[in-house]
């Protein structure tokens, strides 16, 4: 694509005021992902070789990304209807082996090995399905007698080798969410997500028939496969939540949602080339995520500084994850110039509505780093860890405090050690923890620039000592899966003759909360937490369902900081019950929530 010469006036005012770096201060949460393409063998593996070979190429890629920063992989487990883990419902796939339906040569899980070891490197995994694809070139290779267009060919449609599931026919619908819900109930994934291979471009009458017979009340065509798609998505989102509802669901869409939206944008778009509404399901909230593929430039009628900043304003309290043309920077791909998605990089930044990015894709435009890309981020864009945003509406309880954090010098290094906490209220426990250095007290933790690293593991090998005079001051808090972060551990300082205790510093939370009671459903007894972000007067009562007022918990001046309070309802009959939650601040501003809470005996 030949970038244009006419660039808009806000692009070039954004472009050129971040150029150094050093005028953004880091995030402390971002995605920082990337596609691990199997398809074509795109990223990983080399195709039938020993299962041995491919561990091997895996840890590599794996340990490449940490190096560079990455906090999170989008491993493709799904190519075209079959399976690169073990399943009774979809064949081996062809791209593991070599042969669709046979299985490894020794006991291998791929899906499971890579997500072992992606939590061993503190990343997030989230298992990458195709949708309908069953075959990018018909008669590539032999399918397998279980395969899904092998033993239902009328569930097929076929636009020259093209070939992929007709979207329209419920059956369909049923098996794909089929095989996500298996993957989600047996392996412990932190995601599922999904590309873009929905209805294939230039698609005429080929799925009239079905049209014809499972209308669902349409008379448009298009708005009908729309459907299609939206039940599909919604299908697969009510199945997460009920299964494991902590588990993240995500797609990566076109970047354009519909020719000339904005205005100035031209091209093919999600909503009528291969007819899938995004903006309904985040209208909807039944994704938990969304990943325009922004694969352009600046400029032009795809314009990446208007195309991101219109999907950061349709989002609808739901994350936005770029989706970043890396493999462009390559020659024989775009050859964009060294400065281009770092500029986008820089514009992302800007907006606070854009939570992060995924890279496409892993072995080109990444870790091959092209004009200097992962050596840009190693050193500035990721330079510092970061969380992964925060998914309030999934769950937003934070962990426990870590405690007895110790620490001791020696002649060239020093160690750091600490317990791991007791479980919160809802039953969290700390899946990682975070490790603060600051020169200054209080420790800022909103602060990226002061964390030293993002583990599993309750010690640290401090390699680098305070020079004379200057006192290094260290606090630890914990993380659990949704990356709900603790208050700050005890405090601890090391000079250069010694370590020095330092009094403890409470992480102070930033808002109002209401969490919800754990456990829930409860019988008889029940935590109801929350947060105040000031001193504040609280009451904390509880209603049955006709509004009467059952009990009050609290009903006093309590401090900022976190809170519980217990409730015992054994002379209550079973049923739904209200917590509501009113504090009222120095200032006279009163603040209220409530929760639903349901007795079962």
């Amino acid at each position: 694509m030949r970038r244009s010469s006419r660039i808009s006036l806000l692009t070039l005012l954004v472009v050129f005021s971040f150029v150094d770096l050093g005028a953004q201060v880091p995030p402390k949460r971002e995605l920082r992902s990337i596609w691990i393409a199997t398809v074509t063998n795109l990223d990983w593996p080399t195709r039938g070789a020993d299962p041995n070979v491919q561990r091997s190429e895996l840890l590599s890629l794996l340990d490449g990304l940490k190096a560079v920063g990455v906090n999170s992989v989008v491993f493709q487990v799904r190519p075209e209807c079959d399976a690169l883990y073990p399943s009774t419902i979809e064949p081996w796939s062809y791209w593991l082996t070599g042969q669709q339906g046979r299985a490894p040569a020794s006991p291998f899980d791929p899906l499971q090995f890579a997500l072992d070891e992606a939590h061993k490197r503190g990343m997030e995994l989230h298992a990458w399905f195709n949708p309908y694809r069953v075959e990018r070139s018909a008669g590539n290779y032999a399918l397998a007698s279980n395969h899904v267009a092998v033993q239902h060919p009328d569930w097929v449609i076929t636009m020259g080798t093209y070939r992929f599931l007709n979207p329209g026919m419920l059956v369909v619908r049923d098996h794909t969410a089929r095989v996500i819900a298996d993957v989600v109930r047996r392996y412990d994934i932190d995601g599922a997500h999904m590309d873009d291979y929905f209805y294939q471009d230039g698609i005429t009458n080929q799925d009239s028939f079905t049209f014809q017979s499972e209308p669902r009340g349409f008379t448009n065509l298009g708005d009908w496969r729309r459907d299609n798609v939206n039940l599909l998505i919604r299908q697969v989102y009510d199945s997460i939540k009920a299964i494991k509802p902590n588990v993240k669901w995500g797609i990566s869409p076109r970047g354009i949602w519909k020719n000339g939206v904005p205005t100035g944008i031209v091209g093919n778009d999600n909503y009528n080339t291969i007819y899938c509404d995004a903006v309904a399901w985040m209208q909807g909230q039944y994704i938990d995520y969304i990943t325009p593929q922004l694969y352009w430039p600046f400029g032009g009628g795809q314009d990446y500084g208007k195309l991101m900043p219109w999907w950061s304003s349709v989002r609808n309290g739901r994350h936005l994850y770029v989706g970043q043309g890396s493999y462009r920077i390559v020659a024989s791909q775009g050859d964009w110039g060294a400065s281009e998605l770092p500029n986008q990089l820089r514009l992302n930044r800007t907006n606070s509505q854009a939570q992060g990015s995924i890279f496409f894709r892993a072995k080109v435009g990444f870790l091959d780093n092209p004009k200097g890309l992962a050596d840009s981020l190693k050193r500035d864009f990721y330079k510092y860890p970061a969380l992964r945003p925060l998914m309030s509406w999934k769950e937003n309880i934070p962990p426990n405090a870590p405690g007895g954090l110790t620490l001791a010098k020696f002649s060239s290094f020093a160690t750091l050690t600490w317990t791991a906490p007791v479980p919160a209220s809802d039953g969290g426990v700390a899946d990682q923890y975070v490790l603060y250095r600051s020169t200054t007290m209080p420790i800022q933790t909103d602060d990226a620039r002061n964390i030293l690293a993002i583990q599993t593991g309750t010690s640290y090998i401090e390699q680098s000592l305070p020079p004379s005079g200057v006192t290094y001051y260290y606090g630890v808090t914990a993380v659990d899966r949704l990356q709900n972060e603790s208050p700050l551990s005890n405090v601890m300082g090391l000079t250069s003759s010694g370590v020095v205790a330092v009094e403890p510093q409470e992480m102070m939370p930033k808002e109002f909360v209401l969490h919800q009671n754990y456990p829930n459903p409860f019988n008889p007894s029940t935590a109801i937490s929350f947060q105040l972000a000031a001193v504040s007067f609280v009451t904390l009562k509880v209603y049955d369902v006709l509004g009467r007022e059952v009990v009050t918990l609290v009903d006093g001046i309590r401090n900022a900081g976190s809170h519980t309070a217990q409730w015992n309802a054994s002379g209550l009959s079973s049923g739904m019950y209200i917590c509501r939650l009113t504090a009222t601040d120095g200032a006279k501003k009163q603040l209220v929530m409530s929760k639903k809470m349901l007795l079962v005996k």
